[in-house]
């Protein structure tokens, strides 16, 4: 059962039947996720294996799988994945030529983005399976799958934090945000004025932005609840001074309100720059709320409203995640006024 890719001009993927040239069954067209259709009978199964010579199976794809079930993120880009990627996967023979093409692309690509393009093939199979178009997923239990290394933590002091945000510029009271309310770099763009609740000392953080190339998608935030997030005031201050003049409805962040504010580049762009000013530690913009945790652990905040505070699923996530501050020693204390 041979899987290629091809782009779609609509949104979401296919994978449906239709004759190939030699009369044998091969699967594009109707959409899995809108179309019953009806159930696809191959050979003497109903899908579940086809020799190599007995059909194929053509992966559409758009850039983005509008499920609104879930919250959007880089599992959910479907344009992220290369075409080269999935092109020509072999899933015959027990996943045995599926185990190949993983083998092959992890010659020139990192273990994400090998996940991330056999998670996308293995979710379109799923859907064919749910649909009634396939009795079994022939991509699952492929065994020469990467395993992601865990990233060494960059944590800031609160010194460290200051000269960095002092060297951002017109985005200070951005850094300040993400490294007082840990609250995730698509949350915070996607941050209205509204959200910030000046009275309460409170962000109401409900969507998340998340980029596509030059694009953003907005949906529901990681955990897919709305939570309130506490600010200190001498961030309040800062983003008084970011949402002046602005309405209700205007993005906090960005140039004019309208246009969500796009990642920095990881070379070259405002937020390495201001590192290198600063002379901090390398980290990415999510590190800074790796720098709030500990932080907030080091003030002595209760771990079940960190875990809340960070929007995490559970206060157990929050221990597993940050269990190297079990005592607050480990960075110089901070009162939060929060």
């Amino acid at each position: 059962m041979r899987a290629s890719t091809r782009p779609l001009p609509a949104r979401g993927y296919r994978v449906t039947r239709s004759p190939s040239n030699d009369g044998r069954t091969r699967w594009d067209g109707a959409d899995l996720r809108h179309d019953v259709g009806q159930e696809v009978a191959v050979g003497s199964g109903r899908g579940e294996h086809v020799a190599e010579d007995g059909g194929e199976i053509e992966i559409a794809y758009d850039r983005w799988d509008p499920d609104p079930g879930r919250a959007p993120g880089p599992g959910n880009a479907i344009g992220a994945v290369d075409e080269r990627g999935v092109k020509a996967a072999d899933l015959g023979n027990g996943g045995a030529e599926g185990a190949v093409w993983i083998a092959t692309i992890r010659k020139t690509s990192g273990p994400t983005t090998v996940i991330r393009a056999y998670g996308v093939l293995a979710g379109i199979l799923d859907d064919a399976v749910k649909s009634r178009r396939l009795t079994a997923n022939p991509s699952r239990g492929m065994e020469n799958l990467p395993h992601k290394t865990g990233k060494r933590r960059v944590y800031l002091t609160v010194e460290d934090l200051a000269r960095l945000a002092s060297e951002s510029g017109q985005h200070s009271a951005l850094v300040l945000t993400l490294a007082y309310t840990g609250i995730r770099w698509g949350e915070a763009v996607a941050l209205r004025v509204r959200d910030v609740q000046f009275l309460r000392r409170r962000l109401t953080v409900a969507d998340s932005a998340v980029q596509l190339g030059v694009d953003h998608a907005v949906g529901r935030t990681k955990s897919r609840t709305e939570r309130s997030v506490p600010v200190p005031q001498f961030v309040l201050d800062q983003l008084a001074v970011q949402c002046e003049g602005r309405s209700l409805d205007d993005l906090v962040f960005g140039d004019d309100g309208t246009t969500y504010l796009p990642r920095p580049k990881s070379d070259g762009g405002w937020f390495a720059g201001a590192m290198k000013r600063a002379k901090v530690q390398r980290i990415s913009p999510h590190d800074l709320r790796h720098s709030c945790a500990s932080i907030a652990i080091s003030s002595g905040v209760n771990v079940l409203a960190l875990s809340r505070m960070l929007g995490h699923k559970s206060a157990k996530v929050t221990l597993d995640t940050y269990a190297i501050f079990s005592t607050p020693t480990s960075v110089p204390s901070l009162r939060l006024l929060i």
